[in-house]
């Protein structure tokens, strides 16, 4: 299962929070504005990063640029 070694992976590139304004769920908790993460994947609809935990994670691609 790839999602066990995405930590692992390359880093494709930088990601910068822009904000951690949700509606729907508490992402200030597990991401900093103007923090750098790196991206390990991506879909159409998220970006998969290592959040502030160390844990890998889906966010919407919303909160960031770059």
């Amino acid at each position: 299962m790839i999602h066990q070694q995405w930590t692992e992976t390359p880093t494709l590139r930088m990601l910068t929070c822009v904000h951690t304004d949700a509606k729907k769920y508490v992402v200030n908790e597990v991401l900093t504005v103007g923090k750098q993460y790196e991206l390990k994947n991506e879909t159409d609809e998220f970006y998969f990063v290592i959040d502030n935990t160390g844990k890998m994670a889906g966010f919407y691609k919303e909160y960031f640029e770059g």
